[in-house]
């Protein structure tokens, strides 16, 4: 039995703060299951009862011989400590609070909902909730909420943050026809959260698609994991309210300035194959067509239409959501010349023409559904007077059967006229919607999904590095910088990080005078770079802090002498630390690359165009760090402008790609081993054809270690 199993299938229920007063809702719960067809036992408990809706009434939890499987708690937030804790000593296992009053409320709701959370975890209890709707499953059936209503049996679970979205979906599905297995409201996720409700969906047989609606994700890498092994199997997509960088912490990088809140969960959608949706309407277009349409072996889209316009206005929907319209085979174009009039179009879309009957419908459609160069069909249906919606449905229907392995679609743009063939198909499966855009974009997101699926099924072996890394060095280098009392590292301590991690640095050293500068630079050779060093000063060169090309003794000693010089004069009460000597290295192709810290998520990690330009064009594509692999840094590469410099732009010499790989793969670990980097930026890289050299780094660290999601 799975761990959540009890909660959808239980063989008793308790329900405390059951009420016989109807309008409460401990009385609404109680009615909900019996109206349900529970047949399992339900218990109302309840001190000052003796019957409800015709139940025996018990006076306490702990009056039990046995605990049940299940216990709904509905009593006034004060009163729900001591019910939980009666529940624990009752060994009861599962429960569900629907009481409000918790952390939703301020800091002494939270108080309270941190009670709950230790007694869960002293006696060993699971808990939805507090403050949620409940939980139901068709297919028990079980409706322990008190939401109005009970959902139609289907195989769409539904996974809400929301209880006012859950129980509003819930009444829109019951006019819209939509079948769901289960529907949970998370509430306050003290103990169970989303991740725990989309593994026991991943495994319930009766549940085909998960949708979600969330506001926030509790722990960022455990969710991440299960995602990626749930989407394997069956598609997850999710609305994520709150798109705004406002979750993003304040950025003194150029990496951290680019990222965000929303960017993070972008990636882990993307690392992790869950589809986003951006609308309730798209949320719902995408369940229905995944709850009733096979993924689509590619992106070759055949539309048969009886309009010219509406097929016009489809293949530009196509090609915009970046899929292909379907190229026939010779066989099947003839096999349409010869039967459809001489003035249809023969070619994508199909133009069928304003008088085609059903059967002009049946002929073309299994013509262009049994192409190989076909992957999935869309109907268009304008209303006229030959036009039978209700026929041509049934074709469709009819269609379906003969081609399983093929999604069928239809857009049938009316209204009254076309709503029998609207129902005809959506009862029988076919996803049917009033404007071809809609179901366009159903199909990109079932390409989307596909090609997702597809890559994670793939055996990602190669897994960042494995060994060649100093900890230790990195460790002390921190160490040294907080007992300073400095979260910025110097640039030759950050070029040691670098080191120790394997990532190509050009050499920097930092020098207290003159003449250490000198003998630091003719060690080195010439030419070289003289920076201040000092972590308050950000932008160096506007305050004269830089000198380059210095290709001798004496222009080092001068430039160690006027950089601190400029540096006491704008900065009189700044700590300066040195003067900081670099190897001036050759141009190369320049490509940034670094970390920011994501609250929920953990690290993020950076690739794009870098140079003096990185934050005016933003080429730049992110990831993050939980589960990367090379191959998905490889593709963070190809979605940039910056890959087509690397690859060799205009007859140059291409980069050291495998190089770049390396390197990224390089500050990866780094940022995984050492969460205490709450902020990383090397830029500019110079990308050479063979190897590469990091010219400037930052890294900013955290005095307090993030808490960890492990």
């Amino acid at each position: 039995m799975a761990e959540l199993d009890l909660f959808f299938r239980p063989e008793s229920i308790a329900v405390i703060g059951a009420s016989r007063t109807p309008g409460k809702i401990g009385h609404a719960i109680v009615k909900n299951i019996i109206e349900s067809g529970f047949a399992g036992t339900v218990i109302p408990v309840n001190p000052k009862e003796e019957e409800i809706l015709g139940l025996s009434v018990t006076r306490s939890i702990t009056d039990l011989d046995l605990p049940p499987d299940l216990v709904v708690v509905s009593v006034p937030a004060a009163l729900a400590e001591g019910v939980v804790r009666q529940c624990g000593e009752a060994g009861v296992k599962n429960l569900v609070v629907i009481t409000a009053g918790f952390k939703e409320v301020g800091s002494k709701g939270l108080e309270r909902e941190k009670k709950l959370v230790g007694l869960c975890r002293e006696f060993g209890m699971r808990m939805m909730g507090p403050n949620c709707v409940g939980v139901m499953d068709t297919h028990t059936p079980l409706n322990a909420s008190f939401a109005k209503g009970f959902p139609r049996k289907g195989n769409i679970a539904f996974i809400s943050q929301s209880g006012a979205m859950l129980v509003s979906i819930l009444d829109w599905s019951l006019s819209a026809g939509l079948g769901f297995s289960r529907f949970i409201s998370l509430g306050n996720k003290a103990v169970l959260d989303e991740t725990d409700f989309i593994a026991d969906a991943g495994i319930d047989e009766n549940t085909k698609v998960i949708l979600c609606y969330i506001e926030d994700v509790v722990k960022g890498s455990r969710f991440m994991d299960t995602a990626r092994e749930v989407s394997k199997k069956k598609p997850i997509i999710v609305l994520k309210s709150g798109s705004s960088q406002a979750g993003a912490l304040a950025a003194t990088s150029h990496t951290g300035a680019l990222a965000g809140s929303n960017l993070a969960f972008e990636s882990a959608f993307k690392q992790t194959g869950v589809l986003r949706a951006r609308s309730m309407e798209e949320l719902f277009d995408l369940a229905s067509s995944f709850a009733t349409q096979p993924v689509p072996r590619g992106d070759r889209v055949a539309v048969v239409t009886n309009s010219g316009g509406p097929g016009i206005i489809t293949t530009d929907s196509i090609e915009a959501h970046g899929l292909s319209m379907a190229r026939f085979s010779k066989e099947t174009i003839t096999a349409l010349r010869e039967k459809l009039p001489g003035e249809a179009s023969l070619y994508n879309p199909v133009d069928v023409l304003g008088d085609a009957n059903d059967e002009r419908y049946r002929f073309t459609l299994e013509k262009v559904l049994a192409d190989d160069n076909v992957d999935s069909g869309l109907v268009l249906l304008s209303p006229a007077a030959v036009t039978d919606p209700g026929a041509t449905a049934r074709t469709m229907l009819d269609m379906r059967k003969k081609f399983p392995e093929k999604p069928l679609f239809a857009a049938y743009m009316g209204g009254a006229s076309l709503a029998e063939g609207m129902e005809i198909l959506t009862r029988g499966g076919i996803p049917a919607f009033t404007f071809p855009e809609q179901a366009v974009r159903a199909i990109k997101g079932m390409v989307t999904y596909g090609q997702l699926q597809a890559g994670l099924k793939e055996d990602k072996k190669d897994r960042l590095v494995q060994g060649d890394v100093d900890e230790k060095t990195v460790k002390a280098i921190f160490y040294d910088a907080l007992r300073n009392r400095r979260v910025v590292l110097l640039g030759s301590e950050a070029a040691l990080v670098a080191e120790a991690y394997g990532i190509p640095a050009a050499p920097i050293k930092l020098a207290k005078n003159p003449g250490e500068a000198a003998e630091i630079a003719e060690a080195m050779g010439y030419p070289v770079v003289a920076k201040v060093a000092s972590p308050k000063i950000l932008h160096k060169t506007d305050v004269g802090g830089v000198k380059i090309n210095l290709k001798d003794r004496q222009e080092v000693v001068e430039a160690y002498t006027s950089i601190m010089d400029n540096a006491q004069r704008y900065f009189p009460h700044t700590p300066i630390y040195g003067v900081e000597i670099q190897k001036m290295m050759p141009k190369g192709i320049e490509i940034i690359t670094g970390i920011s810290r994501d609250v929920q998520f953990g690290p993020m990690i950076a690739f794009g165009l870098g140079g003096i330009y990185v934050n005016l064009l933003k080429d730049v594509s992110f990831r993050l760090a939980h589960g990367l692999s090379r191959e998905d840094i490889r593709d963070m590469l190809q979605e940039t402008k910056a890959y087509s410099l690397l690859r060799g732009f205009r007859g140059e010499e291409p980069a050291d790609i495998e190089a770049v790989i390396d390197s990224i793969a390089r500050v990866t670990r780094l940022a995984l081993d050492f969460p205490e980097i709450s902020e990383m930026d090397i830029n500019p890289i110079f990308a050479y054809p063979k190897g590469l050299s990091a010219l400037d780094i930052k890294i900013t660290i955290s005095p307090e270690l993030p808490e960890l999601d492990r």
